[in-house]
């Protein structure tokens, strides 16, 4: 989103507002609403929302102090602590900070939106100047208290436990949000806050107040956002962002990337010269570690998103066994070892097996929640779909589940369309053995394709063996007594190609039988170098696979871009980062662009043209045959079966 602003929140002026935020921890009055006071009153009397409306069984407003709560927890839970445990005196102060954050935003909006004047000439407002106060009184309050939430979450997230659903759990929910003014906002959410905090069943450790402080303001941002469509007056609060010096921390509009932070998930470390064969793949997954860590975190833009050499969206896919978990480890690690060379936070985000809920509607939440983060601009993100038939199932085949239907709707959502963020940081990766049982929508969002084929050539089968017997050299020499090749240095081979050109360079016509025999056919009818080659081409195709659209086109399209940009990057400027990774987000896009030209000019557009097509036509044609080949295969060897008893029947009777 490009803003017209970002303001500074200066330090001092925070501390200014301390007092103030101070004054609120120790006390607070408030009056519950009616319906709050009266929610669940036929629930048995263990319940957390009744014990919240009997806060103060009669309609008189009551004081409350989160302080004072807090002491009396550190006396329930550690008599013998002399000193506030870290734990509750890490809330207390992200508490306090976060209301003094709040106050400011408070303060900012009356003036950006005209609220101050308003405010001053109070008594002489007519009708439509009250409305106009009251409706930014609301929209200020609402602002202030989403600030206030953002800022303790982002303190006391990092300090959390990683899994917060036991504590989501036991947390049955705000039974009231006041907008009315800042103040009666403020002493409402604390009112809560503290009403939960004295109940004996949510606070069991001093760890608990952390954990349940985050659960209770990440509430308190949904009750928000679900409200804020509500809401006049928000053109200051969308059209700039905030940022507190001296700190990552920064408010733009309504977004909350915390809705989406993820924790980096642990794997096997692997180098690219371990994985033998699979040029195609290695070759792709080192040029998608390049352009991923040219991503500018100032201009939250990558220049290879501009050279048409980017893809949020790939697919790897091969017969089983050839390498597939091997590979998403060796991409993660080399990105990795590059993000803390580099000093960039990087995030490896497969996608969970446990995705499909029983639940109506459980899996699309879940789906949600784990495509969040990929809108996270402040860190480089890869995320995986290992197996990726198994949630992205074609929606059309019989018995596919209600859950993996809710999948690919989010998938869809969150990959093109209006919730589509694609900044440049992240990309997501479907790994399968079945391609042709991926939905036809999802795979028509893939802009990169490769085969992952594994070992292919002698030497490559030559490599795998050896990778497996110099352990036993190692340890017991003289145990290995056969000959090395010779003329052949081991793993040679198994290094990364210089571009794609040099893998598919052999390729001058289509392997698959019908895109073979349909080449041919147009091939009389135009010359490959005419435009209309193509176009004729593209007919023809249609006809034997009705399902190939512009759609497809588009993806060669992009297929020939990426070869555009198929350069290696300085090996420079890996090892001194300042010549191009630390360079500013024009300076980095114009070097690509003098190594884009260079690069061109051995290149043939229209032989890059044809490789592309013909790889690509071949692989919806495998993909079209192969389900249709699985299906006969199987009944052949039905057939067999029945055969081969009949006779063994025969035999013996």
């Amino acid at each position: 989103m490009e803003h017209n602003s970002t303001f500074p929140i200066k330090q001092t002026e925070l501390d200014m507002l301390r007092d103030e935020a101070t004054s609120y921890i120790k006390s607070i009055q408030w009056e519950q609403g009616e319906r709050a006071r009266n929610k669940d009153k036929d629930a048995q009397d263990e319940s957390i929302l009744l014990y919240l409306s009997r806060a103060k069984g009669n309609g008189t407003s009551e004081i409350t102090s989160v302080s004072k709560t807090i002491l009396e927890l550190k006396k329930r839970l550690l008599p013998e602590s002399v000193a506030l445990p870290i734990h509750l005196n890490n809330t207390l102060y992200a508490v306090q900070e976060g209301i003094g954050l709040g106050l400011w935003i408070r303060d900012s909006y009356y003036d950006a939106s005209g609220l101050s004047s308003l405010i001053e000439n109070k008594l002489a407002l007519d009708n439509n100047g009250k409305r106009e106060y009251e409706s930014k009184m609301h929209t200020a309050t609402a602002f202030m208290l989403f600030s206030m939430s953002y800022k303790i979450i982002h303190d006391l997230k990092p300090k959390a436990s990683d899994d917060l659903s036991v504590m989501k759990q036991k947390f049955a929910g705000i039974p009231e949000v006041s907008f009315l003014t800042p103040l009666k906002g403020i002493s409402c959410s604390l009112f809560y806050y503290d009403k939960y905090l004295s109940h004996p069943e949510i606070i069991k450790s001093d760890k608990d107040v952390i954990d349940f402080t985050v659960v209770y303001f990440e509430a308190l941002i949904s009750e928000i956002q679900l409200r804020k469509s509500t809401l006049e007056y928000t053109e200051t609060i969308v059209d700039r962002a905030y940022k507190l010096e001296n700190s990552d921390f920064a408010i733009d509009g309504w977004s909350n990337t915390f809705e989406g932070s993820a924790k980096s998930v642990e794997f096997n470390t692997i180098q690219f010269e371990q994985i033998v064969g699979n040029r195609d793949a290695k070759h792709f997954a080192r040029r998608l570690t390049e352009r991923m860590l040219s991503y500018d975190f100032e201009a939250q833009k990558n220049p290879f998103q501009e050279l048409g050499g980017f893809m949020p969206v790939f697919m790897g896919y091969g017969i089983p066994g050839t390498g597939k978990s091997m590979l998403i480890a060796a991409i993660a690690t080399r990105l990795k070892e590059h993000c803390d060379n580099l000093d960039i936070p990087f995030l490896f985000h497969p996608m969970p097996d446990t995705l499909i809920s029983t639940f109506q509607g459980g899996s699309a939440e879940k789906m949600v929640e784990w495509m969040k983060p990929l809108q996270d601009p402040t860190k480089l993100i890869f995320a995986p779909i290992d197996d990726a038939e198994n949630n992205l199932q074609e929606r059309t085949t019989q018995g596919v589940s209600a859950g993996v239907k809710e999948v690919i709707g989010v998938f869809l959502r969150y990959t093109e369309g209006a919730y589509a963020v694609n900044y440049g940081n992240s990309s997501i990766g479907l790994f399968t053995n079945l391609p042709e049982m991926l939905d036809k929508a999802v795979i028509s969002r893939v802009q990169g394709r490769f085969k992952i084929d594994g070992a292919r050539t002698e030497h490559d089968f030559l490599d795998q063996d050896h990778i497996w017997w110099r352990k036993l050299q190692d340890t017991i020499p003289e145990f290995i007594n056969m000959n090395d090749p010779e003329g052949y240095k081991y793993l040679a081979d198994q290094g990364l190609a210089k571009s794609m050109g040099d893998i598919l360079n052999a390729v001058k016509k289509p392997s698959e039988e019908r895109v073979h025999d349909t080449f041919d056919k147009v091939e009389k009818l135009h010359q490959n170098e005419d435009h209309m080659f193509y176009g004729a081409l593209y007919k023809e195709i249609q006809k034997i696979f009705p399902f190939f659209s512009s759609r497809d086109v588009r993806n060669i399209q992009s297929a020939i871009s990426l070869r555009l940009t198929d350069f290696d990057l300085e090996q420079d400027w890996f090892e001194n980062p300042e010549t191009y990774f630390k360079k500013d987000y024009d300076t980095k896009f114009n070097m690509l662009q003098e190594l884009m030209k260079s690069n061109m000019k051995g290149l043939n557009f229209s032989d890059i043209r044809r490789q592309e097509v013909i790889r690509y036509l071949d692989n919806v044609a495998t993909i079209a045959d192969t389900d249709f080949k699985r299906k006969v295969d199987a009944r052949v060897n039905q057939l067999n079966i029945e055969t081969e008893a009949r006779e063994q029947f025969g035999k013996e009777s």
